[in-house]
């Protein structure tokens, strides 16, 4: 599964990407290699975790052999997906000293955001474990970094929103501003009647709303697939989900909660009966997992 999903990454952008944090970096002129190290010494590293997490990153490794081909050799010991001990050996590269001193640092740079996502990711995937809900990202995503975050957060288990503001609907309180709720429910029949008309279609239609009143109006308008549920109590999310399925909508319409969602709140929130979870802290707030790079 995780080599299917790789294969879903824009490798072009992950190349373009590197180079451009290779030139960020300085790496064709490393001052303290080019005084230190041997110019044709050929060394074997070791990467290795310094703290548990789940390994995101697979593609990295893919990316060196193809970057460095006659230089190079890459070994990964893990896959993507997997869990991964403090200590643990995750990769062996060989190459020249000088390149791999040059391109330590943007590796690691790129490895730790991946792993970081993933094991932070997982750890909401664990905490709702039993219960129907899925967790999903967001756009709240380092710009230029989107395709690789939301890698990331498969990698550990958890499931993408749209990818952008191009693939599919969403329909946020600053569109439905100024529209009462009595109005609602024919303002959003007019929406779906553009949003129908694009072409190609959207993924998917969703509608947001602050109010269990707001909600009560979107569940007479036909062809919604999922409503979020903003900053929602989890008293007032089991009334949603309990209107829904008494309007016979269950398995038809999905319900999402997002707004203040933390590691000890999901739980309770997944426990309400909605099916999709975002998490916007997965990606805007992952800490970097601690790995190492040291010569064999």
């Amino acid at each position: 599964m995780m080599a299917a999903m790789a294969r879903l990454l824009d490798r072009q952008r992950l190349r373009r990407q590197w180079e451009d944090a290779l030139q960020e970096d300085g790496a064709e002129r490393d001052l303290t290699s080019l005084a230190v190290a041997p110019e044709r010494r050929i060394v074997t590293v070791e990467l290795r975790a310094r703290r548990p997490g789940v390994f995101a990153g697979a593609p990295m490794f893919d990316l060196l052999r193809e970057a460095y081909p006659a230089q190079v050799t890459a070994t990964l010991h893990v896959a993507d997906g997997q869990g991964i001990a403090a200590g643990e050996r995750l990769a062996v590269v060989t190459g020249p000293l000088r390149l791999l001193l040059a391109i330590e640092r943007t590796l690691l740079n790129f490895l730790q955001r991946l792993c970081g996502v993933a094991t932070l990711t997982r750890a909401y995937v664990d905490a709702v474990a039993g219960t129907p809900a899925r967790i999903y990202d967001t756009r709240k995503t380092i710009p230029g970094w989107r395709n690789l975050d939301k890698y990331a957060v498969r990698c550990g288990g958890g499931h993408n929103h749209r990818m952008g503001l191009h693939d599919a609907v969403l329909v946020k309180d600053n569109h439905l501003a100024g529209i009462e709720p009595a109005r609602l429910a024919a303002a959003a029949v007019a929406m779906m009647a553009e949003i129908t008309a694009l072409s190609p279609p959207p993924d998917f239609i969703e509608f947001e709303v602050d109010s269990l009143e707001a909600f009560h109006a979107l569940l007479q308008v036909p062809g919604i697939d999922v409503i979020l549920l903003d900053n929602f109590s989890p008293a007032d999310m089991r009334r949603a989900v309990a209107l829904r399925n008494a309007a016979g909508l269950a398995g038809r319409l999905q319900l999402e909660a997002s707004g203040g969602v933390s590691i000890d709140s999901v739980r309770a929130i997944a426990e309400t009966g909605v099916e999709r979870i975002a998490v916007g802290a997965i990606t805007h707030s992952a800490p970097a997992l601690d790995i190492g790079i040291d010569a064999c």
